[in-house]
């Protein structure tokens, strides 16, 4: 376990043009146990930087989880992914798009674009909660554990 995730909180990139969608879902963060804190960015020429640690954010924190929509301005979700899935220091990082229609899973699918997980807007603790205990990969590697 890397000692580095003991004792703080998950670090959350939350990308999501929709504010009322936003609002939603760190509400749903907000009542779990979960210790977290969470970046919000609301485009996808701004999520590429965020995670690139370019510009306004070169001093950002690293993701331990990114929660994508898939429908944003400037660059769409999948666009997004396929960015981070192809840059060799981004590709592992644990993504789960946010999705209102089931078609999504199938697009991204037959794009060959891997994400971890898929959560229904609006998103609930016990949903989220789900899906972070599914990611055996990030659980035994990275979950943060209280000191």
């Amino acid at each position: 376990m890397n000692p580095d995730t003991v004792g703080r909180p998950m670090e959350i990139l939350l990308i999501e043009d929709d504010l009322e969608d936003a609002g939603l879902t760190l509400d749903a963060l907000n009542q779990g146990e979960v210790p977290c804190r969470v970046s919000l960015v609301r485009d996808g020429e701004e999520a590429l930087e965020f995670v690139r640690r370019q510009g306004k954010y070169a001093r950002a924190p690293r993701p331990d989880l990114v929660l994508l929509d898939l429908g944003l301005p400037k660059l769409d979700g999948r666009e997004v992914l396929a960015e981070i899935r192809n840059d060799s220091l981004l590709a592992e990082l644990p993504i789960v798009v946010l999705t209102s229609s089931h078609a999504h899973r199938e697009i991204l699918e037959s794009q060959r674009l891997h994400v971890e997980d898929y959560l229904t807007k609006p998103v609930d603790f016990d949903q989220f909660l789900t899906v972070v205990k599914s990611l055996r990969r990030y659980l035994l590697e990275d979950v943060i554990l209280p000191r």
